[in-house]
């Protein structure tokens, strides 16, 4: 039984870090599932608490870090489940808000839309897609002094096999390459291998297991060293995967063949905002966008129309199912 079955009272549900686009979903979406949305384009802080007033749940966005010190409020507030509309946590300290009486929930929505853009990127890189394009820009319609390569003659290291991970595995059998895996849990049909033997076989290494303390660097400055020389690096996951610094050496030394970065170190206050009138801190990131034969794009693999209706109907979902188990709590 939930909050939101006929005669029951709907279900609020505070909206933060909310864009336009997300908006328009919760105001059409959440009427129907039986919930009232709070909306609030601001990300969640102790400055906007008074919002969550009366609602125990709240959804947020992946793109703010939440302090302790707003966990603490929330609670005191009244919240007992935040919804991130996210698949990562790494923004949320989860062990925090558990100590304090607060259930952070994720969703999981379409596989695809990350799937097919991490495709995407490593096509771009193994066809020199951006010089190419820059080059045509100011109209040098050349050909680029480096041929491209094709999937079919590579061999492609998938790192974690989840929903994502799998998505990018069924896709690449599609192009006749060898598709070499690495998982603590394998969870699809593909060649699983130590990570040691998959960095030194691959020609395309692609992240796409979760952030946490074991996966933090996981391509480091010895594994990347591993690597196989002219190798791709991929990332479709979270920036702190891969050591920025030990990755700009490894391209400006030779030692890799370039990079595909759909998320990168420090993206936090510099991506999802119009930086053209302001400097970039980043000087790891400025130094990467300044190399030919690395790509960078702003988080926004997941930003299909799919995915984001996916992501704003089980967050909803979520926070209903969490007053369904917990109206007494």
């Amino acid at each position: 039984m939930t909050d939101s079955e006929p005669g029951g009272p709907p279900t609020g549900i505070t909206v933060y870090g909310c864009g336009a686009d997300e908006a328009e979903l919760f105001r059409e979406l959440a009427p129907r599932l039986g919930a009232v949305p709070t909306i609030a384009a601001a990300p969640v802080s102790e400055a906007n608490i008074e919002l969550a007033q009366g609602n125990r749940c709240i959804s947020i966005g992946h793109k703010t870090r939440v302090t302790s010190a707003t966990l603490l409020a929330l609670r005191r507030a009244g919240v007992r489940y935040v919804s991130t509309r996210s698949i990562g946590f790494n923004h949320v300290n989860v062990k925090y808000a558990e100590s304090v009486g607060i259930t952070v929930g994720n969703v999981a929505y379409s596989p695809d839309s990350v799937a097919d853009y991490t495709i995407m990127l490593m096509l771009m890189a193994i066809r020199h897609a951006k010089p190419v394009v820059l080059r045509a820009e100011v109209h040098d319609y050349r050909l680029h002094e480096t041929r491209g390569r094709e999937l079919r003659d590579l061999t492609v290291g998938v790192v974690g096999t989840g929903r994502i991970g799998a998505a990018v595995v069924d896709r690449l059998r599609g192009f006749g390459c060898r598709v070499l895996a690495h998982d603590n849990r394998p969870k699809t049909d593909a060649e699983y291998v130590a990570l040691d033997d998959l960095l030194r076989r691959s020609d395309i290494v692609t992240l796409h297991t979760p952030l946490n303390a074991g996966t933090h660097h996981l391509l480091d400055r010895h594994r990347i060293e591993r690597m196989k020389p002219g190798a791709v690096v991929v990332n479709t996951g979270r920036g702190p995967l891969l050591d920025t610094e030990a990755l700009v050496r490894a391209l400006e030394g030779g030692r890799l063949g370039g990079a595909a970065l759909d998320v990168v170190e420090g993206e936090e206050g510099v991506f999802y905002a119009d930086r053209r009138g302001d400097p970039v801190g980043s000087k790891p990131l400025l130094r990467l966008q300044e190399l030919p034969n690395v790509i960078i794009s702003p988080h926004t693999a997941y930003y299909t129309d799919h995915a984001l209706r996916d992501t704003v109907e089980q967050s909803i979902a979520n926070c209903l199912g969490f007053e369904s188990g917990n109206r007494h709590g």
